[in-house]
């Protein structure tokens, strides 16, 4: 699904809103980024693409565990996600599917056992559910498998192929999707799925690294684990998540005094700026949260706090065709205002909490 990422390349796409056409694959041109006239025209494409999104669609899938040790853990790293994305993200039953090995271990949540069937069923109830303004946010957790030339995830049952996944992707209309594959050899599944308007994560470099790794848990501990929000606005994004998980795989390897046999790769043409710009929540629920409050003070402190949310994110994306110097500037200042919102907004917090 379109070039992957190269320094001083800038990636395309004539009709962004083209994913399921009978085109079926996007058209892509590499362009040198000395062309500063192209690469204009390919972050306003961009910048439409990111606007806020109006809800989030979660699907969650646990491939076959092969024994109880793994099925556990596969589960508690799946349910960690999943009640971040309903407690802190406002999602809800209707925009989160789970699907998983032993429905038994959590039947009031995990929807239907995770075979190539139930799989290839959710993918399309995606694509009929979520709209163009939306975000589609998918998490594969459990063992994978390459043979040289192809990679597969492992379900109870037949597997689906990266290339398969890739096929039932392009029928998803949502122009920003994050796809997470933290299994072995998971790699191999960048180059296919890879596009404009996807973030794609993976737990390995390639699909070469197929010892068992480790970055599942730390990816999914960073969405409860306040540190991981670098930027302290209280959110955590998805490039913040992957950076957590891979500082934190990096250090459970020189603890252990073994040689890193992982390397986690993200890959969203942009060098990470567009994953910093999306996160495990629902911006409906977000905004129907904040016209909900009943202090018009704090109120407008939450608008105004994401309005600048806003203002950083477009900022963000326009990096590379601004001058350093005053991109430098224009961020310092958006980001001061930011910082001092937040702090109005903890104080009066805490102002509220005290009233009796």
């Amino acid at each position: 699904m379109g070039l992957p990422a190269r320094a001083g390349v800038c990636v395309i796409t004539p009709g962004l809103g083209t994913r399921g056409s009978r085109l079926g694959r996007y058209r892509t041109v590499a362009v040198q980024a000395f062309r500063p006239a192209v690469i204009a025209i390919a972050s306003c494409l961009l910048l439409a693409s990111t606007a806020r999104a109006q809800d989030t669609h979660l699907l969650v899938i646990t491939g076959v565990g092969g024994d109880d040790e793994h099925t556990q853990n596969f589960h508690k790293w799946a349910s960690t996600i999943v009640t971040a994305a309903r407690e802190r993200g406002g999602l809800t039953d209707a925009t989160i599917t789970y699907l998983g090995d032993k429905p038994e271990l959590d039947a009031a949540h995990i929807k239907a056992r995770s075979t190539r069937e139930n799989v290839m069923k959710a993918f399309g109830d995606l694509a009929s559910r979520a709209k163009p303004a939306d975000q589609v946010f998918i998490v594969l957790i459990g063992h994978g498998s390459f043979d040289g030339q192809k990679a597969s995830f492992n379900l109870p049952g037949p597997d689906l192929t990266a290339d398969e996944y890739a096929k039932l992707l392009e029928k998803v209309t949502a122009q920003r999707i994050v796809f997470v594959n933290t299994a072995s050899s998971s790699g191999a599944f960048v180059q296919p799925l890879a596009g404009p308007g996807r973030t794609i994560v993976t737990s390995t470099k390639t699909g070469g690294e197929k010892n068992e790794p480790v970055f599942a848990g730390y990816f999914a501990e960073a969405f409860k684990e306040p540190s991981a929000d670098t930027d302290r606005n209280g959110r955590v994004s998805v490039s913040e998540a992957f950076e957590y998980a891979k500082a934190k795989v990096a250090a459970s390897y020189q603890k252990a005094g073994t040689i890193l046999t992982e390397h986690a790769t993200l890959d969203d043409s942009r060098e990470g700026k567009f994953a910093a710009t999306l996160f495990l929540e629902s911006e409906r629920a977000r905004a129907e949260k904040t016209a909900n409050v009943s202090n018009p003070e704090l109120r407008a402190l939450l608008e105004s706090q994401q309005q600048l949310e806003s203002q950083i994110t477009a900022l963000r994306l326009k990096k590379d065709v601004m001058p350093a110097a005053d991109y430098d500037q224009q961020m310092e200042k958006l980001l001061t205002e930011l910082a001092q919102k937040g702090r109005a907004i903890r104080e009066l917090e805490a102002a509220g909490a005290k009233t009796p």
